[in-house]
This record gives structure tokens, sequence and C-alpha cells, in this order.
């Protein structure tokens, strides 16, 4: 199961990379594409589950990474929620060499 990396730019402009352990995010992702803050989180949270049950279907557990990504992305939306709702920015999508 392929793994990837993604980063944002946050609409503060902070940017960070975040793993998805399968490639369900390009379902919902698209390097250079910027989304309202609501709808990026939106589309993250199906990515993540997404990733996560295709980790189940697999190996026949849940994946606590793609949990633990989703995790830190809703704590990084909820600082901005309120003060900076913008626009959040894929920088990148890249799935690592092997």
């Amino acid at each position: 199961m392929p793994e990837l990396h993604f980063t944002v730019r946050w609409p503060d402009g902070r940017e960070r990379s975040y793993y998805s352990p399968s490639t369900a995010v390009l379902g919902q992702l698209t390097a250079g594409v910027s989304y309202a803050l609501p709808d990026f989180l939106e589309r993250a949270r199906r990515a993540m589950h997404a990733a996560s049950e295709r980790v189940r279907a697999k190996y026949g557990f849940t994946c606590s990474s793609a949990l633990d990504t989703l995790r830190q992305i809703e704590a990084a939306a909820a600082e901005l929620e309120a003060a900076e709702p913008g626009r959040v920015l894929v920088v990148s999508v890249e799935i690592p060499a092997r």
C-alpha cells in the first residue's frame, strides 16, 4: 500500500507536512489547489478515514497513523477557524520512492 506525504500552507502562512498510509488523499486533495478551511477540513477527514479503512481492509485493523494525522489537522484548523478562516493551500503531494 503506497504511503504519501502532503504539505499544506495554512491561512496564517505556516506550512506543515502530513502523512497518509495510503493514496486515498489523492481523491480528496490536489497539489496547487487552495480550499476554504471548512472544505479542507472535511476533505482531510474523508481522506484520513478512507486511508484508515484501506489499512483495515488489508490488515484487519484501522491505522492509528492516519487518525493521528487527522487529529493534527483538526487541531491546527481549530486554532485558525475563529481568527483566520481563510484558505488552505495544498503545496505538494508526494509518494516516496521505494
